[in-house]
């Protein structure tokens, strides 16, 4: 992924009027998960719909609503069925924004896919910045800003969850991501299939390309209400990154089991050389301790690790679906209680 370039305001008041025609001809498919944002989504709706009215030719709003506590679902009914542009559909309980957004991406009926958050924190002028870079030859394109509107330790969480996401996308640029981005459809065949409960677009997104790209873009205050990514899903988040998405945990297993291996030996040389050379062996319970501590503690912590992953396999192994769309605000709306999981091999 290459570093995002910066622009001076100038430079993207320019690049707004200066649309190509390529991007007048997109039809696009907006997601935008849903989460307690009954006071924000009229706001979104009213800033949001002209905007693609003049940037492309046609485009549609897909917001899935992710088990939220308020009238969100209420007020997506009603956008729907004011506008058929808006599709609306409601999970049957929360189940985290990148499941929502793997609905959404799967429901897309458009060209070239838009994610963006509920809080009017991505605003809608950016968008086009987004789509002129897809233009450029890259498949991911995301909006990146230096200028986040959040508190110091949700910022060091959010870089803690993006340094795991560096490992398991395997892009020394990671840093860039966000959950302002666009891409192909035809991106989302690489993980068509996909059918385990933890989600991260990113890393399925890294199944079908390697071309990334940033694009420098404002970072607006959050409208209402304060954001549902607290420090402790976010670190979760990473964790679920890090052995879900990624081998690396395994390899630091091995890493401590030869590390510590060769701290063995090492004390069997000193003891061995004490008891040769000086012809006494290594007094005092307290080292004893000391060591055996030590090695219990690495073997505990190489055994978790194993059984993290064991824990996903078996995860896995039941078939828990990825989510399930309860009611959509469509008329062809499918049966309720239906959980979306891409077929098993033995049911293909």
């Amino acid at each position: 992924m290459r570093a995002a370039v910066p622009r001076t305001s100038d430079e993207k008041h320019a690049m707004t009027h200066s649309v190509s025609s390529d991007v007048r001809r997109m039809q696009v498919s907006i997601v935008i998960p849903v989460f307690n944002a009954e006071t924000n989504l009229p706001e979104l709706y009213r800033q949001l719909m002209p905007a693609m009215e003049s940037l492309v030719e046609r485009f549609e709003v897909i917001m899935v609503e992710d088990g939220s506590r308020d009238r969100s679902w209420d007020v997506i009914s009603a956008l729907s069925a004011r506008d058929p542009r808006v599709r609306g559909f409601r999970m049957s309980r929360n189940y985290g924004q990148h499941n929502a957004l793997l609905c959404g991406i799967r429901a897309a009926k458009y060209g070239v896919i838009l994610t963006m958050d509920d809080d009017l924190q991505h605003p809608v002028s950016e968008i086009s910045l987004l789509l002129q870079a897809l233009l450029q030859g890259h498949d991911v394109v995301y909006g990146s800003s230096n200028d986040n509107q959040h508190d110091l330790w949700r910022n060091v969480a959010s870089r803690m969850t993006k340094l795991a996401l560096q490992r398991a996308m395997g892009a020394s640029s990671a840093s860039q991501v966000s959950a302002f981005r666009a891409f192909p459809t035809r991106l989302r065949d690489a993980f068509h299939d996909y059918r385990s409960p933890s989600v991260s677009i990113d890393a399925l997104l890294t199944w079908a390309t390697t071309r990334f790209t940033a694009v420098s873009v404002k970072h607006a205050p959050r409208l209402s209400g304060t954001s549902n990514y607290t420090v402790r899903k976010l670190i979760t988040h990473a964790f679920n990154l890090m052995t879900g998405f990624s081998t690396m945990p395994l390899k630091l297993a091995s890493v401590i089991g030869f590390g510590f291996t060769l701290f063995g030996f090492a004390v069997l040389a000193w003891v061995l050389g004490r008891y040769f050379i000086q012809g006494t062996s290594v007094p005092g319970f307290p080292f004893l301790a000391s060591l055996i501590a030590i090695f219990s503690g690495a073997q505990m912590f190489t055994l978790g690790i194993f059984g993290e992953y064991l824990a996903r396999m078996y995860g896995r192994s039941m078939e828990r679906p990825t989510y399930v769309v309860l009611e959509t605000s469509e008329q062809s709306a499918e049966p309720a209680n239906v959980a979306h999981r891409a077929p098993s091999r033995r049911e293909a």
